[in-house]
């Protein structure tokens, strides 16, 4: 791909970025002046400021986050189908989360408790899988996608256990929970997970060419210098560290990570170069749209986010993949 539609992608991306963070704070169940919000006054300026910006930018950070993390693992597992959950990490957050939720835990140290446990759950399980596939010092697609299905498949049925032990409002919690749903947050916790995911996107973006050679195998890679065992630590370490921080304050939000990706690569080419940047400002852009549409469609009632993604996403995917076989018939 010429440098120059390499540019273009990413500028035509950045825009579409922009202009989502710039109109979906302006879109709402609830009416208010905005010349009023500007100016500061109540209530005007609590529904704009604390109420929607804080919620479209963690739909941003997150989208953008579950995009990259998704191009990451299928260029990692060289699984079309590899999603930021597949390795188990979104399962380990979530039993992590249902396990607080079952113990009545609120808070620690200020911070929900769920966020702790989530996060937790998803770093033991990180472990977990390292310390499966790392037998031997050496670690490989497979042995890393085998740990992390046997490893997502126990936590899937230990949560299954605590919700059929668990009394009718801890179902109901966990439940809505597992759904993934995006909320107002203070700025200080969009501080800190950009603070921890922007700079890991970062290390991912810089690593493109590796990912390139890591996408068509393993003997590739090596062939040409790549130190496969560490690329393969690397990539599931940063991948799993910002799944398991947006999880932690989102709950799984399924389609994003597999989604954004196959739609660029569809149009863009297989160049990691162009396409992590793209799934990182089309990803935020998605998800910011998708929960816009899910705070307001049935308003005042809102529907969980990552229902409104699988809607979303399944039938435009599908789409998708029927117009490329056309085009390739004809």
């Amino acid at each position: 791909m010429g440098s120059r539609r390499v540019w273009l992608a990413v500028a035509i991306s950045a825009a579409v970025a922009l202009a989502t963070l710039c109109i979906a704070p302006l879109i709402g169940s609830t009416s208010i002046d905005y010349a009023r919000a500007f100016a500061g006054q109540s209530p005007d300026k609590e529904i704009l400021f604390y109420t929607r910006l804080p919620r479209v930018l963690l739909a941003l950070l997150a989208g953008g986050t579950l995009a990259v993390a998704g191009v990451l693992f299928q260029a990692l597992l060289r699984d079309a189908l590899a999603t930021p959950y597949t390795l188990g990490i979104s399962s380990g957050a979530s039993l992590g989360a249902v396990i607080a939720i079952c113990l009545g835990w609120r808070a620690v140290a200020g911070l929900s408790a769920v966020w702790i446990c989530s996060f937790a759950g998803s770093a033991l399980v990180l472990l977990l899988v390292l310390g499966i596939a790392s037998e031997g010092r050496r670690m490989s697609s497979f042995t890393l996608l085998l740990a992390g299905i046997s490893i997502n498949t126990i936590c899937l049925a230990a949560i299954l256990f605590l919700q059929y032990i668990a009394n009718f409002g801890q179902t109901f919690a966990i439940v809505r929970w597992l759904m993934g749903g995006i909320d107002a947050v203070e700025y200080s916790t969009l501080a800190w997970l950009a603070a921890a995911t922007l700079p890991a996107v970062a290390l991912i973006f810089l690593k493109a060419r590796d990912w390139n050679l890591m996408a068509v195998g393993e003997e590739w890679a090596a062939a040409r210098g790549v130190n496969v065992s560490r690329l393969m630590l690397t990539g599931y370490l940063l991948g799993s560290f910002v799944t398991g921080s947006v999880t932690a304050l989102t709950g799984p939000i399924a389609f994003v990570g597999l989604i954004v990706p196959h739609a660029l690569r569809l149009r863009l080419g297989a160049d990691h170069r162009v396409l992590i940047p793209c799934s990182f400002l089309l990803g935020a852009a998605f998800l910011a749209v998708c929960d816009t549409l899910s705070r307001t469609v049935l308003a005042p009632t809102e529907v969980p986010v990552g229902v409104v993604t699988a809607l979303l996403g399944g039938p435009f995917f599908i789409w998708l993949l029927r117009s490329k076989r056309r085009s390739l018939w004809l």
